[in-house]
């Protein structure tokens, strides 16, 4: 068994990935902007709520120090 040249594989990767790259269903611009937004929305709620937990829990943390410290 020969051995092929390494740019003869690389150019033969490169025609498969061509290939590949052909097949793929891309989204809309559309889809795009909208699970955009759906993930800026998720974050700046989850943010929020880890936020709002953090000043809960330490409160609550800080009380029970207070109480038994």
């Amino acid at each position: 068994m020969e051995k092929t040249r390494w740019y003869k594989r690389l150019t033969n990767f490169l025609k498969d990935v061509r290939g590949e790259v052909k097949k793929v269903t891309w989204p809309s611009r559309l889809e795009v902007y909208n699970t955009t937004l759906v993930v800026i929305i998720a974050v700046i709620f989850f943010g929020f709520y880890l936020f709002f937990m953090d000043l809960i829990f330490s409160w609550v943390i800080t009380q029970i120090k207070a109480l038994f410290g």
